[in-house]
């Protein structure tokens, strides 16, 4: 075909679309066709570079729309999880067509212990108690990890995509930062306001305050990044600027205790402390809190400070056991679990289920002003009691199993790697998790698309700097390899 014919021909397919649109917005009050482009693109990439969908999808994540209340019952993040969904299928469809994945990332003990999470995210499912919540909840987590673990790892064996990943989410967090302080700054950053001005964009404040602590940590690391040009350093000095400031705005006490405990991660490493004195320290603590629980306690009750707007009143709320709402809430979520988890304590109630049974099992007493009587205000307020009463005691142990590999991996790889660029990206992505895990203590929201994105895409960097970048003598400033090349192995498949 000529020159001339393929023009001819896209004049032709223009006019055809633009008619078809006139029609249908005059006649029809129809406008969705217009999206007909957008949406063959994103097909091209499905087909033809399934890693931009991933960014995209990564770009996407903090300016989606949470909608609930749909007529099965079941909330979906749009547009976001339904492009998860789509590179799960494509995903799998060429792993069994192919047969064919990186053995050294399939075979890594992060690997290993993600897949005995879905084994044991299976077997619960089988015997829950509401099997179809069960059964979206492991799809979803399906569509959060597959895409964002197994087939973002393969594109991060190159660094210029975790370039990308990193910052596209932090460009994107640039608009809900913007929008929200804007609409905190509307209400005199009051301290009621603070906690869903974010709203549609996140939830609350306090998965907010997460995201916002994770790509903190991340971006602090582009300080120290070697290779970047003034221009490129001042971005990052700004970006830095702009989180800490949305932190502390963002007036979530949880975010603030996880920045403070990945700090002292930090200062470990620096003193190059051991990985085994890190984790006796933290059992001789976990230890003492339940040896001398009830002595704490009586302290803690005599704190009688409720959240504020002031900063240092809101710092002594932390520990506000008497009158703070948010406080007693999370602890009347924390016995209605473990009430459940007695009932059940091997298999559970089923994943997903804790919000639409915990009900009953809520004591009067315990009770808060934000509690209600059909226990339908949410989930169990922790990354680890919330699968103890879901998935029993073997699911609690498996959470806790991945993230003592994620922060293991992560510290072996920052020591072992040759390259400054790789063990700022190796550290950031520790800390960064740790922060996020640390917070899970209070909060859990891995079954949102807003931090399963980061978690998820983090422990890919991190497998991924343990095998591959961790490896490499040097970097050019575009991310590509240079100098020694990794070996052969990386390409090898199974």
């Amino acid at each position: 075909m000529s020159d001339k014919a393929k023009i001819g021909w896209l004049y032709a397919i223009a006019f055809i679309f633009l008619s078809i649109n006139l029609y249908l917005v005059v006649h029809k009050d129809v406008f969705w066709f217009f999206s007909l482009p957008l949406v063959l693109m994103v097909l091209l990439l499905y087909v033809f570079s399934l890693d931009k969908v991933l960014l995209l999808i990564t770009f996407l994540t903090p300016l989606s729309l949470d909608i609930q209340d749909m007529d099965i019952g079941l909330g979906v993040a749009l547009p976001t999880e339904p492009l998860m969904f789509g590179v799960l299928i494509l995903f799998i469809a060429k792993l069994i067509y192919e047969g064919k994945y990186d053995r050294r990332i399939a075979r890594h003990p992060l690997s290993i212990a993600i897949y005995l999470m879905f084994f044991w995210m299976l077997i619960t499912t089988l015997t829950s108690e509401i099997p179809i919540v069960s059964l979206k909840f492991l799809v979803a987590r399906l569509w959060f990890v597959i895409p964002f673990f197994f087939v973002a790892a393969l594109a991060f064996r190159n660094i210029r995509y975790i370039h990308w990943f990193i910052w596209l989410y932090n460009i994107a967090l640039i608009f809900v930062i913007g929008y929200t302080i804007v609409r905190h700054a509307s209400y005199g950053f009051s301290d009621n306001s603070a906690h869903w001005v974010m709203a549609p964009l996140y939830n609350d404040h306090t998965a907010y305050g997460a995201a916002l602590a994770i790509y903190l940590i991340m971006t602090i690391g582009y300080l120290f990044y070697p290779g970047l040009t003034k221009t490129q350093r001042l971005l990052a000095l700004i970006m830095v600027v702009i989180l800490a400031t949305a932190t502390l705005f963002s007036l979530s006490r949880a975010a603030w205790i996880s920045l403070a405990a990945s700090l002292l991660v930090l200062i470990a490493v620096w003193l190059k402390i051991k990985f085994r004195w890190i984790i006796t320290t933290l059992v001789i603590f976990i230890t003492a809190f339940f040896t001398f629980q009830h002595q704490i306690i009586d302290v803690l009750e005599k704190n009688k400070q409720d959240s504020s707007a002031d900063f240092v009143e809101h710092v002594q709320s932390i520990y506000n056991i008497s009158s703070d709402a948010s406080n007693l809430e999370r602890i009347n979520r924390w016995q209605s679990a473990i009430r459940l988890f007695q009932e059940r304590p091997v298999l559970g109630w089923g994943p997903g289920t804790y919000q639409f049974v915990y009900g009953p099992f809520q004591q009067s007493k315990q009770k808060t002003i934000i509690s209600t009587n059909a226990g339908d205000m949410g989930n169990a307020h922790s990354e680890y009691i919330g699968p103890l009463s879901e998935m029993g005691l073997p699911g609690m142990l498996i959470i806790i199993l991945l993230v003592s590999l994620m922060i293991f991996t992560g510290l072996m790889a920052h020591k072992k790697s040759k390259t400054k660029e790789a063990k700022i990206i190796s550290l950031s992505a520790t800390l960064a998790l740790f922060s996020y895990f640390v917070h899970g203590f209070l909060n859990n929201f891995l079954d949102t698309d807003k931090l399963s994105v980061p978690v998820w895409g983090l422990a890919a960097i991190l497998v991924v700097s343990d095998l591959y970048l961790s490896e490499k003598d040097t970097f050019d400033l575009s991310g590509k390899q240079s100098g020694n090349q990794v070996s052969n192995s990386m390409q090898q498949q199974n």
